[in-house]
């Protein structure tokens, strides 16, 4: 017995021997370089495992490992990775993390809300602007100008603040999924985004990811193009915040101030921004001013649970640029502003003098409430709760008898309430499952009003609406953002023209399935949802303030997503994607006029249908980096509506349908790092982007009859105008000492065509190049060197490019008419922004 207990005894101490052997225990402490502080939270995983730990308080970490030797990973959101190599017991001491000392992109860990690219094996095409970049490279420009260096993406500034546009693989904003925090906000009626709306996203933005095609999401979005993932703050792990002043060309001013608490030992934390801004604007007469809030709230009142609260808006008014021949600003300068008036007694009036022909008033607080739920080592769920509310104006001067007697406003408010949820498990090994649900309730509110009174003290209004009564408008809602939200017009007496209300549900399920075994990744997805639309008119009934409803309209669409990845080896990796929509129309191509009828087209408006098809090949090198990616998108059985933007008797809307688009193209991305202090990047996006087919085209009245007959449109073969079908550019940085680095960015487009009426082809459109450039310095103050005061200067179009940002139109050049660069100067259109700067000091704490 004595000999079987000894037996056992040494076979038990050999395999305890040989178990901690295979052990190690690697500790160490993370930094981060801007602040010379711990960095608490900071993920440290060993590389071939789930095997990690976080770190403490004080950015301290102890990992016992599975192997001998290997290497671990250290992350965090905002900063590069940094890879480390173990062997044996090691103290790695203080390893430092820098937000851009690494060629990878930014991961974003902790909700299962934000479909990040990351966060799936099977890749998709995508390129991620960090919190770094966003923040050296925004300025005074809205977000569509930071991702121009990105392939397929191209940003036109139209004129005023917050006007800017997106194309993205030659689809407008609208066909382009917006998420933040992984809520959709698009527009719910017509999908439009509206930038003046979201000045503020940049200045709490984490990471913002544009995934071309396909892309990551879950969600039965408007996808065609791709999808843009904001990813803003939400709970900062370290006390901290930076207070910064910026100034740039045409009066420009912005003032920002940011604090944050970190977490307390019991789980708390709290952020705060704030910040105004004004301006005069490139263009004469844009003048604009507006600020910027945000407050987060976040709890972890342990490690299987985290919420946050946060609140973020950016109230603002604007004047806009009118529209003119592309003569007018060969005539009057590019950055000429037709719709102005002259001798209007105001305190609205511009800093010019000149009283705005329409000026753009809103503000949209955007709340959400997220949760985090780590149910076992295998399982998580994700939920945000959001709300919205919307009030706001596009206030139109409106002239009589030679001079302006009041501002009119077309009033777009909403209530827009949403959940989205999400179940993540690790079935096995090898498997990954999830599945949620996304619920959206919107309520839209439209009428036209009076915002100021000028030449008339009162207004009246007269006609079959409203039992055919003359009533007086005498209430002005003003122009002030903040007076518009908490004093919305809600007497239907002080309305005209038109007032209706929309309410439209949205309900889908989505689930993903992902299978991942050595070399091999393959995932499956879908989506299943429901929309429903309610219309209610107001104007057009007997009883003032008495509604009459519309019949209801659901429409079910869903999507189809399948893909595979292969990694030939560590450095090389194939993928291919297929996906199918049916998406739902939107609401505002359902109805005979949306502005004054309940009455919906016939027949029934049908869902869009989009098909999908992308293959890549990545690269990953130590110095070098290359993604290419190949795609063709068909977008087709598409309704399209447009107005003549007349009034009254001569008012005439289109109804275009059938209309079928096909975008296909190869897109080339490459990111090197020849030297430690020095980065040259580059990319290439040739494309084809063509209508096929035929469409029909239907005209109406404003009563919602329709004029003549549908008339046939032979579009088969013509150009999809907007945006340039070849792109290319190259970026490069260089730190030629510690801390003060110097970088420029060259864009070039070709291969442009004009926009404008499927009835006749879009026209050819000059190519052109721009070059920007930047200088920063960082300056390491305080006690230890924890605080930091930066400094930055942009300078875009540094060359000073004359060029056709956009044509509207498809006059082609004749004997008569003047020719710019192949281009019929009758053509409406827009010059893009001469040179223009901005300089920064941000004090960092």
């Amino acid at each position: 017995m004595k000999k079987i207990t000894r037996l056992l005894f040494l076979a038990g101490a050999i395999l305890f021997s040989a178990f901690s052997m295979a052990q190690n225990t690697i500790t160490g402490t993370i930094m981060d370089s801007d602040m010379g502080a711990p960095l608490p939270g900071a993920n440290i995983v060993e590389v071939g495992t789930t095997n990690g730990v976080s770190s403490d308080f004080n950015g301290y970490f102890s990992l016992i490992t599975e192997s001998t030797e290997g290497e671990i990973e250290i992350s965090f959101v905002g900063f590069g990775k940094v890879l480390v190599k173990f062997s044996g017991d090691t103290s790695l001491g203080e390893v430092t993390l820098s937000s851009d000392n690494s060629l990878e992109e930014i991961v974003i860990i902790g909700s299962g809300i934000i479909d990040l690219a990351e966060d799936r094996k099977t890749p998709v095409a995508v390129s991620t602007i960090s919190a770094n970049q966003i923040r050296e490279k925004a300025g005074n420009s809205d977000l569509p100008e930071i991702l121009k260096q990105t392939p397929s993406v191209q940003s036109s500034q139209a004129g005023g603040f917050g006007d800017g546009q997106m194309f993205l693989r030659g689809f407008t904003q609208v066909n382009t999924a917006f998420m933040l925090n992984g809520q959709p906000i698009n527009g719910m009626e017509d999908g439009k985004m509206y930038w003046s709306n979201w000045s503020g996203v940049l200045d709490v933005a984490n990471a913002v990811q544009v995934q071309r095609g396909l892309g990551a999401s879950k969600l039965a979005i408007s996808s065609v193009g791709g999808t843009v993932n904001i990813v803003t703050k939400t709970i900062d792990r370290k006390e901290g915040g930076f207070v910064q002043q910026m100034v740039g060309n045409d009066n420009y001013i912005k003032s920002t101030a940011y604090y944050s608490t970190g977490v307390s030992e019991k789980g708390w934390s709290f952020g705060a921004l704030f910040g105004y801004w004004q301006g005069d604007g490139y263009v004469d007469n844009t003048d604009g001013a507006g600020q910027t809030y945000y407050i987060s709230v976040g709890y972890q009142p342990n490690e299987r649970h985290a919420l946050n609260f946060m609140l973020t808006g950016a109230p603002q008014q604007h004047a806009v640029a009118g529209s003119g021949s592309i003569q007018s600003f060969i005539d009057n300068g590019r950055r000429s502003n037709s719709w102005t008036y002259s001798g209007v007694d105001s305190p609205n009036t511009l800093n010019g003098g000149e009283y705005p022909g329409g000026r753009n008033i809103y503000q949209k607080p955007v709340a959400n409430l997220s949760w985090d739920f780590t149910i076992n080592d295998k399982s998580e769920l994700s939920t945000v709760l959001y709300a919205s509310m919307g009030r706001g104006s596009f206030a139109q001067a409106i002239t009589s008898d030679g001079e302006v007697a009041y501002a009119r406003g077309s009033n777009n408010n909403h209530d827009w309430y949403g959940l989205v949820s999400n179940y993540n498990n690790q079935l096995t090994e090898n498997l990954n499952f999830n599945v949620g649900a996304d619920i959206r309730l919107y309520k839209g509110y439209h009428f036209r009003d009076v915002r100021e009174f000028l030449a008339v003290d009162s207004a009246s209004y007269s006609s079959d609406y409203s039992g055919g009564n003359t009533y007086y408008l005498t209430e002005a809602g003003g122009v002030n953002p903040w007076e518009v939200f908490f004093n919305p017009n809600t007497d239907h007496l002080q309305r005209f023209y038109y007032d209706y209300e929309e309410q439209i549900n949205y309900a889908g399920v989505f689930s993903q399935l992902e299978y991942s075994k050595d070399q091999l990744s393959a995932f499956f997805q879908g989506a299943l949802s429901n929309q429903s639309h309610v219309r209610t008119e107001y104007l057009n009934t007997n009883v003032a303030g008495q509604g009459e409803e519309g019949d209801k309209v659901n429409n079910i669409g869903y999507n189809l997503k399948a893909g595979a990845a292969y990694t030939i080896t560590d450095e090389n990796k194939v993928f291919v994607n297929a996906g199918y929509y049916s998406r739902q129309p939107f609401h505002d191509t359902l109805y005979k006029d949306d502005r004054t009828s309940n009455e919906l087209l016939e027949p029934a408006v049908e869902n869009e249908e989009i098909t999908g098809l992308e293959a890549g090949y990545q690269y990953g090198g130590k110095m070098i980096q290359a993604n290419l990616n190949l795609y063709h998108t068909t977008w087709g059985n598409v309704t399209q509506t447009f107005t003549n933007g007349q009034d009254g008797a001569d008012f005439l809307s289109y109804q275009t349908l059938g209309i079928k688009q096909v975008h296909m193209g190869v897109e080339l991305e490459v990111f090197t790092q020849p030297l430690d202090n020095v980065r040259v990047n580059g990319f290439l996006s040739l494309g084809n982007w063509e209508y096929k087919d035929n469409a029909t085209q239907r005209t109406f009245d404003e009563n919602g009859t329709q004029v003549g007959t549908d008339e046939n449109i032979e579009i088969d073969g013509f150009s999809v105008g907007g945006a340039a079908q070849v792109n290319a550019g190259a970026n490069a940085s260089w730190e030629f000492i510690p801390r003060l680095s110097v970088d420029a960015a060259w864009n070039w487009y070709n291969d442009m065509y004009s926009t404008g009426s499927l009835a006749d082809p879009t026209i050819a459109m000059p190519s052109y190049d721009l070059v920007d450039a930047g200088l920063s310095y960082k300056m390491l103050v305080g006690k230890n060197n924890k605080n930091s005061l930066q400094f930055r200067v942009n300078i875009n179009n540094v060359f000073d490019e004359v060029y056709l940002e956009t044509v509207n139109g498809n006059e082609a050049v004749n004997a008569t008419d003047g020719n710019y660069k192949g281009v019929n100067t009758e053509n409406t259109g827009r010059f893009g922004y001469g040179r223009t700067w901005n300089t920064s000091m941000r004090f960092n704490f």
